[in-house]
Order: structure tokens, then C-alpha cells, then sequence
């Protein structure tokens, strides 16, 4: 996986659209959203952007990225409230299809596909495209005519789960006529945010009393504390902005490996003649081996065998040892087990901005992935943001972006994350500054996300 990673990374090959434009552009003239009869003159008012996916990430116990869950960004969920079940229809298919356009399966591997859709859904024609190993939908039960009975929809879950399905539900159906969709499903969510450490110690008291092999997701959990104390009481699935969140990092350093890499990147951005740089590697053995692997290896495709750090060297040339050692920050030192998922957040972020600066000349399309490729690193060294550039000897340029959101590049930042927060008054404000058109920047940013997925599986 490394090797693949890498190799798209340094840009020995182009890199794939695994998400076309064509695809994302169709996307509303196959799951339009179209006036409804009867509905009036609002049910259009929702804007194009709206229409697209934003994603949350879903660690496991391991704190590893073991699901994605998909939704319609905010604005679009916000109005949806009190509508009617067939405006719920109409969006939940804009979800469904564009989960289906992603190929999910394919990218996600092993992983799971959370969505929301509403009880009368899961007789759609659309579900029979979703791949049941990877697809699990979240239902929710609305209230008025047209929605199946109890006895109808247990009916319909049993059906799909032959196929291989697998459903959530929300805690909050307890205590309401839903409740028994808690025996009904495999996974159970639980809003930590505003749930007080005595009621999850309840409701996991609840789910063993049960017996049931049912698992649980804490969401929305606000910091690692949090993610501890679910952990502690048996969640198995993780979501928040515990992942990304800043902590008071000033006492800390950087491990040992974090610190010979930074080391070697600030003698690159110093000028350090190659022979010195290699003479440094040569003290680390397995950074000098990794080196040697991945030089070698099919990924970059020499006709003959490099056995020699200088030659290797010389092969990559600065900028890309510069991009190759950035990379290998994000799993230098084993003191963070987010890393691997941060890392899988910072490629989004860079290939989205390589993609909405696909126009500019290749030096700047270069400092934008690495803008986003740096974006999330005092997060996995876990060391204030302007310690860690200071160490890895960034441009002024890339700091004030990186650390600060200046400058066109910080801009464009600011948008990638826009996007990622599914807000879509931010998201607007954003792509007004950088002068791009806010449904582009959404299109962008879940191509992104696949090609993440792409290079990363496992």
C-alpha cells in the first residue's frame, strides 16, 4: 500500500479520477432534485451545493478509520425537517446514487458505509444497487401516513438482511413507539455529546442485560476523554471532532523518528549537498532500508537495481525525498494510533487542493498538496502547529497557510475545510474568496476522498 501511495504521491504516474467529472455532473439529472407536486414553492429552494455528500470518519477500537458515514451536508438536512416523506425520498435517492457512483465496495474494502434514510425507503429500487457488505443504513422511522407498519418494515429488513445487509439505529428511539428497531438492527448509535456519563453507563448496562451481539457507536464525541470513556464502557465505533482536535501540545517534542526526519527535511530546505543528507540517512538503518525498499520496488519501475543510498537519492531528486519523508511523519513514531487515519484526513485535503488548482503550473499545484499534506501534522506529532513547521523548515508561504490560513493557498485551505464541516454558508463564503464555484469545490472534495481511499486501502 505504501509503495502505491507513494507512487502517486511523487507523480511518477498520473494520478486516476476514480470519481469522474462526468459522473458527479449527472449526478442531479439521475437523482434530480425536482419539484414535487403538491409540495409549493419552497421544496426547490435548496441550493446545488446542498445536493452533494459530505462524510464523517468512523474509528474502530483500534483507532483506525473502520467506516465513513455519509450524509447530506447540513443546510440540506436543516431543511428537511418537517417536510414530507417524499421530499425525504427525493434526497435520500440524491445519497443513495451518489454513494452508488462512488463504487463504495471497491473503495472502502473492508470498511462500513454508514447513511440515513427514512423507513419507507428500503423498498426503493436503489437499495438493490447498494453492496450489502459494506452499505448500512441508519433508519429512521417518520412520522405520518405512507410509512410501512411495524410488522411490514421488520418484514423488509429480514428480507434485505438475506442479502447480506446490515442496519443502525438511533438511541433515541427509546422510550418511543420505534424502540423496537433496537432489536432489529446490528448497530446502535449513541449521541455522546449529549449523553452524561451515567446515562451510556445505563444504556451499555441495557445492551448486556439484552444479550444481543448488537454494537455501538458514540457520536459526535468532543475529545479524546470522551472517546476514552466509551471505550471504557464497550463502544466499538468511534465519531467526532475528538480525531482532529487540537489539545495543549506545548510541553511536548517529537518523538525520536518524527525528529530525524524533520532533521532531514530541514537540511533539504537548506540546500544540504546530497552527500551529507545521505550520510545522515546511513545512521538510521531502517529509514535507509525503507528508502532502498521503496526504490526498488515495482512501484517506481527502474530497469535495474539501486543498491546504493546516493544513487538513491539522486533518483528522487529533492522535492520528492522532501514529499516522501512528509509522508512517512504521519507513521514515524507509534505513539499515536489516529495516525493512520489522520493521514487518510491530510490526502483528502491535499489531493482536493492539487485538484481545484489542476490549472496553475506544476510547482504550485505541488506546494497546494502539500499544504493540505502538512495541514493535519501537529495533530499526529502532537506538537504545537508552528513547532512542527518551524522543525520541518516549510516555506513562509506554506506556514502562513498551513499555521495561519494566509495567502491564496491558506484561502483554499479554508475552503477544503469548509467542506469537510458540511456548513454550506461556510462552504459559499469559502469558494467565494478562492473564486470557485461552491458545487465544484463539493465535487472535488469527495473525488478527493475517493482517491484517498484508493491509494490507502488495505
Amino acid at each position: 500500500m505504501l509503495a502505491d501511495l507513494i507512487k502517486r504521491l511523487l507523480g511518477r504516474v498520473p494520478i486516476a479520477r476514480n470519481c469522474s467529472d462526468e459522473a458527479f455532473a449527472t449526478l442531479n439529472r439521475e437523482a434530480p432534485i425536482r419539484p414535487i407536486e403538491g409540495e409549493g414553492p419552497g421544496a426547490t429552494e435548496l441550493k446545488p451545493a446542498e445536493g452533494f455528500v459530505c462524510r464523517e470518519t468512523v474509528l474502530g477500537r483500534d483507532q483506525r478509520v473502520a467506516a465513513y458515514y455519509f450524509l447530506l451536508q447540513q443546510g440540506t438536512r436543516n431543511r428537511l425537517v418537517d417536510r414530507s416523506r417524499r421530499i425525504h425520498h427525493v434526497y435520500t435517492e440524491v445519497l443513495v446514487r451518489n454513494l452508488i457512483k462512488m463504487d463504495v465496495a471497491r473503495l472502502l474494502g473492508h470498511r462500513l458505509a454508514f447513511f440515513d434514510i427514512p423507513d419507507s425507503f428500503l423498498g426503493h429500487e436503489a437499495m438493490r444497487l447498494l453492496p450489502p457488505q459494506t452499505a448500512v443504513p441508519v433508519l429512521t422511522c417518520l412520522p405520518g401516513a405512507g410509512g410501512p407498519n411495524q410488522a411490514k418494515l421488520l418484514e423488509q429488513i429480514a428480507e434485505l438482511r438475506k442479502a447480506g445487509f446490515r442496519f443502525a439505529a438511533n438511541a433515541n428511539v427509546l422510550g418511543t413507539p420505534q424502540a423496537f428497531l433496537l432489536a432489529a438492527v446490528d448497530f446502535v448509535i449513541v449521541p455522546a455529546d449529549s449523553t452524561d456519563p451515567k446515562q451510556l453507563r445505563d444504556f451499555t448496562a441495557m445492551l448486556a442485560a439484552a444479550g444481543a451481539k448488537r454494537q455501538w457507536m458514540a457520536k459526535q464525541l468532543p475529545s479524546y476523554d470522551e472517546f476514552q470513556l466509551c471505550q471504557s464502557l464497550g463502544a466499538q465505533l468511534f465519531q467526532g471532532p475528538f480525531i482532529t482536535r487540537r489539545e495543549d501540545w506545548s510541553n511536548n517534542s517529537l518523538g525520536p523518528n518524527s525528529a530525524r526526519i524533520a532533521d532531514l527535511l530541514s537540511r533539504l530546505r537548506r540546500d544540504a549537498e546530497m552527500a551529507e543528507i545521505a550520510g545522515v540517512l546511513k545512521q538510521d538503518p531502517a529509514l535507509s532500508l525503507r528508502l532502498m525498499r521503496y526504490i526498488n520496488s515495482a512501484a517506481i519501475g527502474l530497469r535495474e537495481e539501486i543498491t546504493s543510498i546516493e544513487r538513491a537519492l539522486m533518483q528522487l531528486g529533492r522535492e520528492k525525498l522532501y514529499r516522501w519523508l512528509c509522508l512517512l511523519l504521519y507513521g514515524a513514531d507509534a505513539g499515536n494510533p489516529a495516525a493512520s487515519a489522520l493521514l487518510e484526513s491530510a490526502l483528502v485535503r491535499a489531493r482536493m487542493m492539487e485538484l481545484l488548482g489542476e490549472a496553475r503550473p506544476v510547482s504550485e499545484r505541488d506546494a497546494l498538496f502539500l499544504v493540505g499534506l502538512l495541514s493535519l501534522v501537529d495533530a499526529v506529532l502532537k506538537v504545537p502547529m508552528e513547532v512542527a513547521l518551524a522543525q520541518l523548515a516549510t516555506s513562509s508561504e506554506i506556514q502562513a497557510a498551513v499555521a495561519r490560513g494566509e495567502g491564496p493557498m491558506g484561502q483554499m485551505l479554508q475552503l477544503v475545510i469548509a467542506c469537510e464541516s458540511a456548513d454550506p454558508t461556510a462552504l459559499e463564503v469559502a469558494a467565494s474568496r478562492c473564486e470557485i464555484r461552491a458545487e465544484t469545490a463539493s465535487s472535488a472534495h469527495m473525488e478527493a476522498l475517493a482517491w484517498a481511499l484508493e491509494v490507502t486501502r488495505e
